[in-house]
C-alpha cells in the first residue's frame, strides 16, 4: 500500500517514484534470498549501492555545489523510508553512508570538499562510520583509539579498535574518530581514513540476529597513516562533529524503522484479508481489526515524528531533542508493529516462509544502534528539564 506522501517539491515526488521503481525491480525480488544467504556466508550488496549511487539516491541531502542532490532532509528521509520498506539492510547502509559524508560537507574546508566529496557523493565510493569501540559505545568520550602525529610530517598514525562498524571490509573510506589528546571528550578529532592500508585489518563478521546483508565487524588500526589534510575540523573538534552527525543519523534510523514497520503492517493487512477462518476473512474480526488499527497509528505517529524533526533541521532550527524523540518513537513502533504482524499471521508468521519473521528480527537492533533508546530518553529528559 503506497504511502500517501506530502512532499515540498515536484522533484521530491519524482524522487519517490524513482525510488519505488528501483525498490520494485532491484530490491524486493532479492531481499529474502540475499538475507538468508548472507546469514550463512557473508555477502554484501555492493552492486545495489552502486545502483542507488548512479540514480543519485546516495547524495540527496548534500549541497548541489559539492555534487549532492540539494534536497531537503524531509525528502531524503522519505526516500530512506521507501528503501527500508523493501530492504532494511540497504536502508541502514544508505543512512550510514550519508553519515560518513556529513562531517566533510558540514565541517570540511573547501579544499577537502573538492578532494573528497566527488567520490563520496557519486556512489563510486561507500563509507563506514567508525565511532564506537569495544569499551566506548554510548560513552564516546572514553574512546582509546589514538591518532599520533608522525614526527614533523604533516601526517598522523592511527592505532586502536573500532567495533560494530557497518560496511567494515567493504568500505572505500572510514570516517574515523580518534583521540589526539588526553582531554576527555575535548581530545577527540575526526579523520577520513582511506581503505587499502596494510595496517588496517578487520575482525570476523558479527553473527547477528538480523540485517545479515549489513556486514558489521571490528576495524583494527595498527599504525594506519593518515594525512593531516584528511583531518576534518580542528584537533579536539571531533566530539562536536560526532554529536552533530548523530542527530542527523538518528533521523535516518527513524525513517528506516518507519519503513520497516510500514512493510510489516502491509504484510499483516494483506494476510488478514486473505486468510479465511469460520467462513470469513480474519480481518472481519474486530479484535484483529483493532490490532491492525493500532499498528497503523504507530506507523503514522513514527512518520510524523521524524518529518517534524526533519522540517526543523531544514529550517535551520535546533532539532536534537526532536531527533531523539523520533528515533525513540519510530524504533519502538517498529518493534511493536513487527511483533504484532507475526501475531496476525499466527504460526505462519513464525516461519521463514513469510517476511514478517525477518522484519521482526531486523526491528530489534533499531532500538540499539545510533544511540540506544535509553540514551534517547536521557537526551530528551535533559532538553526538557534543563
Amino acid at each position: 500500500m503506497p504511502v500517501n506522501r506530502l512532499l515540498p517539491t515536484d522533484e521530491g515526488h519524482d524522487l519517490i517514484e524513482l525510488t519505488r521503481e528501483i525498490c520494485d525491480k532491484e530490491l524486493r525480488p532479492r531481499v529474502d534470498e540475499a538475507e538468508r544467504a548472507a546469514a550463512k556466508d557473508e555477502q554484501f550488496p555492493t552492486e545495489v549501492f552502486r545502483t542507488l549511487g548512479r540514480a543519485g539516491l546516495l547524495s540527496l541531502p548534500h549541497p548541489e555545489e559539492h555534487g549532492g542532490g540539494g534536497q531537503p532532509y524531509e525528502v531524503y528521509l522519505q526516500v530512506v523510508e521507501e528503501v527500508a520498506s523493501a530492504w532494511m539492510s540497504v536502508a541502514v547502509g544508505v543512512s550510514v553512508h550519508s553519515l560518513t559524508a556529513y562531517p566533510v560537507t558540514t565541517f570540511g574546508t573547501p579544499e577537502q570538499q573538492a578532494a573528497l566529496l566527488p567520490g563520496m557523493l557519486s556512489g563510486d565510493q561507500l563509507g563506514a562510520y567508525a565511532l564506537s569501540e569495544p569499551l566506548a559505545g554510548s560513552d564516546v568520550g572514553s574512546m582509546t583509539t589514538r591518532a599520533t602525529r608522525d614526527g614533523d610530517n604533516a601526517a598522523y598514525t592511527v592505532k586502536g579498535r573500532k567495533a560494530w562498524i557497518s560496511h567494515a571490509g567493504h568500505a572505500d573510506y572510514y570516517t574515523t574518530f580518534a583521540r589526539t589528546s588526553d582531554d576527555g571528550g575535548r581530545g577527540l578529532s575526526c579523520f577520513i581514513v582511506p581503505a587499502g592500508s596494510d595496517a588496517m585489518t578487520f575482525g570476523a563478521p558479527e553473527k547477528k540476529m538480523g540485517l545479515h546483508c549489513d556486514t558489521v565487524r571490528e576495524v583494527i588500526y595498527d599504525g594506519v597513516p593518515v594525512d593531516e589534510a584528511n583531518r576534518i575540523g580542528d584537533e579536539g573538534q571531533g566530539m562536536a562533529i560526532a554529536l552533530s552527525a548523530l542527530d542527523a543519523g538518528r533521523l535516518g534510523i527513524a525513517a528506516g524503522a518507519t519503513g520497516l514497520a510500514q512493510s510489516a503492517l502491509d504484510a499483516a493487512a494483506a494476510y488478514a484479508k486473505e486468510r479465511q477462518q469460520f467462513g470469513r476473512a480474519i480481518a472481519a474480526n474486530q479484535g484483529l481489526a483493532f490490532l491492525i488499527a493500532d499498528m497503523e497509528a504507530a506507523v503514522s505517529g513514527a512518520r510524523a515524528a521524524y518529518l517534524y524533526a526533519a522540517r526543523l533541521k531544514d529550517a535551520g532550527r535546533p532539532f536534537s531533542k526532536e531527533a531523539a524523540v523520533a528515533k525513540l518513537l519510530a524504533t519502538d513502533a517498529a518493534m511493536k508493529v513487527t511483533t504484532d504482524a507475526v501475531q496476525v499471521l499466527g504460526g505462519a508468521g513464525y516461519t521463514q516462509d513469510f517476511p514478517v519473521e525477518r522484519m521482526f528480527r531486523e526491528a530489534k537492533v533499531t532500538q540499539i544502534f545510533e544511540g540506544t533508546n535509553q540514551i534517547q530518553r536521557l537526551v530528551i529528559s535533559r532538553h526538557v528539564l534543563r
